[in-house]
């Protein structure tokens, strides 16, 4: 089903990345017209961070609207200085050289030489200079289309219409402390779509829990009916090679309902939410929970019985959880179940619990791990712990 749909409704762009012509130009124009903007001002759309999902998101509405150059400008940031060792750079020579269509591309923009003297440890290349090229350091198994990077931060968001976070939790607030000092003469409201997950808890005055999206509001002063949480049922790799997938968008319905429409591709369903708690909450805790699962795996040798009453346990706990923080909570079902189920299934957070288990990882080496990047689940436990001392 999801050939024929590609069949019917995409085109190949000049650089080799396919793009949807159903409707795409009037879904952009609609949205520009909600945000004011007018023939020759350009919607501005950036994103901040690149890892796997904050990268594969930002390629995903490059290859939609992208196309439309005097329309929307899509551009993502990324730190720079982050190199690439040998032994990806030959995973990634490799990767290039079985996909036709991508080298192709590269030889066609004049990028293939760098990545063969990489390979032969002549040249070393840059987390930034291969996002250029359509490569996430995190999922280097799947490239996708070239991305405008930019690193320097202020360059990138001071006058971003759409603000699209891609952070970690725990590098959340860090960032848009920093963004706020760039935004203080903003005449405009700018609308953030958070991808974060994971929370802190906070003891002082009152115990509770901090989600990214409150975070972001506390740093900037945007106010929360523009900062929305956007999460699903989804691998980002899987998403980016067009396996039928599905997600909510969260927030105040001023702001879903619009980037719900603007968002959703024929193989990417995106709903509109106003629970915004529940979601963004569960979309943390899943995290922990992956870790566990993969260990429940691993240590039972893929027990049906041991993973359906570990799975019924966690289910058991986010239901108390979520009737904490909210009085009408989302129902866990749906999606919002999906999400968490995905989640325990395969991902990051369910391989590290499975290596965690075999004794191939141990804790001490710390929430980052190489080829994988930020283990959620990890940096989510040890900085809510670390919040509550």
């Amino acid at each position: 089903m999801v050939g024929t749909v590609e069949k019917n409704h995409a085109s190949v762009n000049s650089n080799g990345s396919l793009h949807n012509s159903n409707g795409a130009e009037e879904k952009l124009d609609e949205l520009r017209r909600l945000l004011g903007k007018t023939d020759g001002d350009l919607l501005k759309i950036v994103g901040v961070g690149a890892g796997a999902w904050g990268s594969v998101f930002a390629a995903l509405l490059q290859d939609a609207y992208g196309h439309f150059r005097d329309k929307v400008q899509i551009r993502i940031w990324r730190r720079p200085g982050r190199s690439v060792d040998r032994s990806t750079a030959e995973h990634l020579f490799e990767v290039i050289n079985s996909r036709e269509d991508v080298l192709r591309r590269l030889i066609r923009r004049c990028a293939y030489l760098k990545y063969v003297e990489a390979r032969l440890g002549d040249r070393t290349l840059y987390a930034d200079e291969i996002l250029r090229d359509g490569f996430c350091l995190n999922m280097i198994d799947t490239p996708f289309c070239p991305l405008k990077v930019v690193t320097n931060l202020q360059e990138a968001v001071w006058d971003a219409d759409i603000v699209v976070n891609g952070l970690p939790s725990t590098e959340t607030r860090e960032v848009f402390e920093e963004i706020s000092r760039y935004w203080k003469e903003r005449i405009t409201v700018p609308i953030i779509i958070s991808l974060a997950k994971g929370i802190e808890a906070a003891l002082d005055p009152v115990p509770r829990i901090i989600t990214p999206t409150q975070m972001i509001k506390c740093a900037t002063g945007v106010p929360i009916e523009n900062i929305l949480y956007l999460g699903g049922p989804n691998i980002a790799s899987e998403i980016y090679n067009k396996e039928y997938a599905n997600a909510r968008i969260c927030g105040s319905e001023k702001w879903s309902k619009p980037l719900a429409k603007f968002l959703r591709q024929p193989y990417f369903i995106v709903w509109d939410n106003s629970d915004l708690v529940t979601h963004e909450v569960m979309g943390g805790l899943k995290n922990v929970y992956a870790i566990g699962a993969g260990m429940v795996a691993a240590l039972t040798n893929e027990s049906a019985t041991s993973k359906s009453v570990y799975f019924a346990h966690c289910t058991s706990e986010m239901i108390f959880i979520t009737h904490l923080l909210t009085e009408q909570p989302e129902k866990l079902a749906g999606p919002l179940l999906a999400d968490t189920y995905v989640t325990l299934l395969k991902g990051r957070n369910a391989w590290y619990g499975q290596m965690l288990a075999k004794g191939e990882l141990s804790p001490d080496m710390g929430d980052s791990i190489k080829g994988k990047g930020m283990i959620q689940g990890v940096s989510f436990t040890s900085h809510s712990s670390s919040a509550t001392r």
